[in-house]
């Protein structure tokens, strides 16, 4: 079956316009200066737009007539609460504007988007994964020029090239809410169990997983990868080793060769019983790893997730076991390998009618003292510096999401090409997973599994 992938591998990119990313957040951190230098370190590190912005157009928020707005978001319960209150707080301060707002799960919701967008009929204000902006308004024509409303909506705010992140065809698409990367958080209760530290090193984690076999039985992992896990995994150790970001310039920046050398790392992961396979991870019945009973109650020993999952994954195990906030492994290679990207955006929809009410609603949430204490931290460390100062100043930071974001915008040196997270690559009936499967599986060998990456993102790259 896993061979006619690459037969309809053309089909699936024709068809798909989706691109994909999730990101959460959490609520007072001793870390939170760091996370604030290292966000505009980062910033600094990103290639900026060219493009003379366009000029405010004088716009003034209607605080007489009354108005509707719609917004709309996807999320877990304590966003979708916040979110309604800081709404709640935002209508009180302007009672002729009427906020009506839509959410749900993030399951489902991308493909609702997509047809929004597609149809003009998107709300006024979204907030949106900063790839949908390349995927959705690569012409500019979903999503309206945030330049236009600058004397409403501070943008001074922001890192000047967080702003040309969201940059494309010369108009300002979105507004970053929060810059995120990829670190492991660690079970520290069971690896105590095994008789071991948390790893500090890829040396400590692969010295790891005999340990765990032997000590705590085969039911024991110090790390639990899923598919796409395991690739984010795999161009962070390459782009480490060879000092060379995965795609640049819109072309693949490896060799056949090198990945093959990639993926042979991932799956002495599983030879070393670091991880488990991809059959026994979805043999334990869950749908994502976070409500997996084994990461529950310690049996998968840790995680390499976005910074700003670490509340979803604490919630999720069970009483007296210690969740810690791991290290970026520098032993992989001479280079930093990874990224950090912008995980999410707020935009105003090219068709609504009041942009200067739906700016000033933004503005509210992630720039005015009332809008951002009620939010906290519920969409990431905020990269407003108005936004950071706030939740700084009122203990409003998850600790452990402020420490994990720190370490990741200090360590990471690669840029992250859009078009990694296509739907024709990151979805579930992508290429990162046929490949990841189909070498666990033992489907494909390595030359195998290269030679069809290669084609999967060459072909996502040249559309």
């Amino acid at each position: 079956m896993r061979k006619n992938f690459k037969k309809a591998l053309s089909l699936v990119l024709a068809s798909s316009m989706v691109l994909s990313l999730a990101a959460c957040g959490g609520s007072g951190s001793s870390e939170t200066k760091a996370a604030a230098d290292t966000t505009a370190a980062a910033a600094e590190a990103a290639p900026e737009t060219t493009a003379a912005p366009a000029e405010a157009e004088g716009l003034e928020v209607n605080t007489t007539d009354p108005i509707t707005i719609t917004f709309s978001w996807w999320g877990g319960d304590a966003r979708h609460e916040a979110t309604q209150k800081a709404v709640a707080a935002f209508m009180e301060k302007y009672p002729n504007i009427t906020v009506e707002t839509q959410y749900a799960a993030w399951s489902g919701w991308e493909d609702k988007m997509s047809a929004s967008f597609a149809t003009a009929t998107a709300p006024d204000v979204n907030q949106i994964n900063w790839n949908w902006i390349t995927s959705f308004s690569s012409d500019g024509s979903a999503f309206y020029d945030l330049n236009k409303v600058s004397d409403i909506l501070d943008l001074s705010q922001f890192p000047e090239s967080s702003l040309a992140d969201c940059t494309v065809a010369g108009e300002l698409q979105g507004v970053p809410i929060s810059m995120t990367g990829r670190i492991f958080y660690w079970n520290k209760t069971t690896f105590e169990k095994a008789g071991l530290d948390t790893p500090k090193s890829l040396a400590d984690l692969m010295a790891a997983g005999p340990i765990f076999q032997e000590k705590l039985g085969d039911d024991y992992y110090p790390l639990a990868l899923g598919e796409y896990d395991r690739m984010i995994l795999m161009v962070f150790y390459l782009e480490s080793k060879y000092g060379k970001a995965w795609v640049e310039n819109n072309e693949l920046q490896y060799t056949a060769e090198e990945i093959q050398d990639g993926l042979s790392f991932i799956q002495s992961l599983e030879d070393n019983h670091v991880t488990n396979t991809i059959k026994g991870i979805a043999g334990d019945g869950a749908d994502s790893l976070d409500k997996n009973p084994k990461w529950m109650d310690g049996r998968y020993a840790g995680i390499f997730e976005w910074d700003s999952s670490a509340s979803k994954f604490e919630g999720a195990l069970n009483d007296g076991q210690e969740f810690v906030v791991g290290e970026e492994f520098t032993d992989m290679g001479d280079s930093k390998g990874g990224y950090a990207k912008v995980s999410m955006c707020f935009a105003i929809s090219e068709s609504a009618e009041h942009p200067a009410e739906c700016a000033a609603l933004i503005n509210f949430l992630l720039n005015e003292e009332e809008g951002v204490k009620i939010m906290g931290s519920e969409r990431g460390i905020p990269s407003s510096a108005a936004g950071l100062k706030i939740c700084q100043d009122n203990s409003l930071l998850n600790e452990k999401v402020a420490e994990a974001n720190g370490k990741v915008l200090a360590h990471v040196e690669f840029p992250l090409d859009p078009k990694f997270e296509a739907a024709a690559l990151k979805n579930s009936d992508g290429v990162y997973y046929d490949v990841m499967a189909g070498l666990s599986y033992g489907d494909y060998d390595g030359e195998e599994a290269a030679d069809i990456l290669i084609e999967g993102v060459e072909d996502v790259l040249n559309k």
